[in-house]
């Protein structure tokens, strides 16, 4: 154990790398994802034909397939496609927002959904365009109640993140495990990892729980008129 540790620190410049990179594929595949998920999430309650069938299609191919497998396919066989090839990271960013945006599109879909119609029929009777209806009326409070499930999905998204190491990715489970691999202490490298993504996911919690308690006030504020059922 104290080689391992020794090592920690000897490496620690190496340590704070991989987890920078572990934390750059956790935010910008975040953010992706959540650009989709309101993309496609709004595409299905279109009124068009072609929007809600495009929406439909992307999100049950992105659930229905394996994330390992979209992660190699971006990684491995689109260069043989396209002559493009991505970088390890930029791989996990595309793979995590596509993968976790067509889950999170259904989130966005069923909260839109759940708000009580008497809020759509007040915001008609108030004259509101359809975009303001969306965005001042709809949206807000729909968000109070995506916020949970995002949480939910964001830190599945973090757990995801070694998947990296499969593609070479220097993030901190490929650094972890190359530390492993020189001291051969398999149980404290792993103890190590199970708390050192336990710390982040309970951060990332934290965050997401002041978000939604901020949400809340917000539309506790809004007019009562736009708060009729």
């Amino acid at each position: 154990m104290s080689d391992f540790f020794s090592l920690l620190v000897e490496e620690f410049p190496r340590v704070r790398s991989g987890l920078w990179v572990t934390l750059q594929a956790t935010v910008l595949g975040a953010l992706l994802a959540g650009v989709l998920a309101f993309a496609l999430g709004l595409m299905a309650g279109s009124r068009l034909l072609l929007a809600r069938g495009f929406s439909r299609v992307v999100v049950e191919f992105f659930r229905g397939t394996s994330l390992y497998i979209q992660l190699f396919w971006l990684y491995y066989a689109m260069p043989l496609v396209t002559g493009y090839e991505l970088t390890p990271v930029v791989c996990g960013v595309v793979a995590f927002g596509l993968n976790f945006g067509a889950y999170g599109a259904e989130v966005v879909r069923g909260a839109i959904n759940s708000v009580p119609r008497g809020q759509y029929e007040a915001s008609i009777a108030l004259n509101l365009s359809p975009s303001r209806r969306l965005w001042k009326v709809i949206l807000p409070q729909a968000w109070v109640q995506m916020i949970p499930s995002f949480t939910n999905l964001l830190i599945q998204l973090l757990k995801a993140t070694p998947l990296l190491w499969l593609i070479s990715a220097a993030d901190l489970m490929t650094v972890i495990q190359q530390l492993r691999d020189r001291t051969g202490e398999t149980l404290t490298a792993y103890l190590t990892l199970l708390a050192a993504y336990f710390v982040l996911a309970y951060a990332l919690t934290m965050l997401m729980n002041l978000l939604e308690r901020s949400a809340k006030r917000r539309l506790a504020r809004k007019p009562r008129a736009r708060r009729l059922n």
